[in-house]
């Protein structure tokens, strides 16, 4: 490869989006556009680093790269800083604080709706045991319930965010960014990352309960996993979504 040729690179490949980066940018192809819609109007709301908008020519959207790295991986021992996580809770409490985005998040009903619909699959496919299934459903149940609405990432999985040291640097992938309940997003970053939680939430500063954050776990769980083997990230034996649901049941 020549000084001047970049190799592209597939971060993320499904059956609906592809994401390659090329050099320093990130090439985001989305069949739906409303989710790029959705992304774009996001990134320009919210009050936290986001990646810089480079060009936009349906269906591809163009992203400078963000410095750094992915705060942790995810079903990996965590290698971040009390520090880096704390900064971490700061960044994710001034978006909860924002204005709210003008458009709504999923109501409870439709949350019940997709647990069931994705618990229902689970066990007739058997993914894993029934009873599994019922214990972590019966927990996640219990954040199908009313909630004060905040501006949220909705898809704050821990690769989402990056940071240089103990600096947050920007937040990717804001296509499910809504209204919605502020709980999810802290599950979001801690799942498979249970230890750090005291770390992110010194950072966030506010109280929260934490029974619902491992409620939350639960739930984003049971509703992923019919996703990621459909989507063919693997067999139920390598998910850490998986060993997630067998050691809270």
């Amino acid at each position: 490869m020549g000084p001047d040729e970049k190799e592209v690179e597939v971060v993320l490949a499904n059956n609906d989006r592809v994401t390659l980066r090329v050099g320093e940018v990130f090439l985001k192809i989305d069949a739906d556009q409303t989710r790029t819609d959705v992304e774009v109007e996001a990134m320009a709301l919210a009050p936290v680093p986001t990646p810089e908008v480079l060009w936009r020519t349906p269906p591809v959207l163009a992203l400078a790269a963000l410095r750094g790295h992915p705060l942790d991986r995810l079903g990996e021992p965590s290698t971040a800083s009390p520090e880096a996580w704390a900064a971490t809770g700061a960044t994710v409490a001034a978006l909860h604080g924002a204005p709210l985005p003008p458009w709504p998040g999923r109501s409870v009903d439709d949350l019940a709706d997709r647990l069931d619909r994705e618990c229902r699959w689970l066990v007739d496919h058997e993914v894993v045991p029934a009873e599994v299934v019922a214990r972590n459903r019966r927990l996640a149940e219990t954040v199908l319930r009313p909630w004060e609405p905040a501006f949220v990432h909705g898809d704050l999985h821990i690769a989402h965010l990056f940071v240089d040291g103990d600096e947050v640097t920007g937040i990717l992938d804001w296509s499910e960014a809504a209204q919605g309940d502020p709980l999810y997003d802290l599950a979001s970053l801690t799942l498979t990352h249970e230890q750090r939680l005291d770390d992110l939430l010194t950072g966030y500063g506010r109280d929260v309960d934490r029974d619902l954050i491992r409620a939350w776990w639960s739930y984003r769980c049971l509703i992923a996993v019919p996703w990621l083997i459909d989507n063919g990230y693997g067999t139920p034996g390598e998910l850490p979504e998986v060993s997630v649901l067998l050691s809270l049941s």
